[in-house]
């Protein structure tokens, strides 16, 4: 389980369907940053820092308006952080690993989450076409899930697109050789592209 990296679409993509993603599986950057070495302890850390019950930070009085501005900028930041990336685990399920974060300290002395990743697997499910099909749907909704997707969620959208296409095609293949009805591979073909992923005018706001 990894991070998700850029990609094209359809038969480029193709080829690396057998991996994982970046060497491994697919990692979603939802929000820019990418993550140090916080990982789960640090993720946990985070928590009770943003949430004042691990440091005791400064008090809000001791802050200056523009501190205490740049603090209330950190904790919208990490609100949204968190429900970005608990949108993609919560979607991919048994497919995606529990969310991660980076963190920038504040003026308050407190941890807020500035940048996260989920990890989900986007390989194919070995010689089970529909298994792959269902999966690479469910990776798909995971990618989109957030309010705002960023690049790198469109990203493993459309890597999940070209897998389920993949496994369409070796399906409508083995209709055919068992001599199925219904195995027209024009009729069983996926209807969605990158246009549904990729709105003409569309404007991607990605976290940085």
């Amino acid at each position: 389980m990894t991070a998700i990296s850029p990609s094209s679409i359809a038969a480029s993509l193709l080829p690396a369907l057998g991996q994982q993603v970046a060497a491994g599986n697919g990692r979603l950057f939802a929000d820019g940053a990418q993550p140090g070495k916080a990982g789960a302890a640090g993720q946990q850390s985070g928590e009770r820092d943003a949430s004042g019950k691990a440091l005791a930070g400064t008090s809000k009085a001791e802050l200056s308006a523009e501190e205490q501005r740049k603090v209330t900028e950190l904790a919208a930041r990490d609100r949204e952080v968190r429900a970005h990336e608990a949108a993609h685990a919560n979607v991919g399920g048994v497919y995606a690993g529990a969310p991660t974060y980076s963190y920038t300290r504040g003026p308050d002395g407190r941890n807020y989450a500035v940048g996260g990743e989920v990890s989900i697997d986007v390989s194919p499910v070995a010689g089970d076409p529909q298994a792959t099909i269902n999966k690479a749907q469910l990776v798909r909704r995971a990618a989109l899930a957030p309010a705002e997707p960023s690049p790198q969620d469109r990203s493993v959208a459309n890597q999940a697109i070209a897998m389920e296409q993949q496994a369409r095609a070796e399906l409508q293949a083995e209709k055919r050789a068992n001599g199925e009805p219904g195995s027209n591979p024009v009729l069983g073909a996926v209807s969605i592209t990158a246009s549904t992923v990729f709105e003409p005018g569309e404007i991607i706001d990605e976290l940085i």
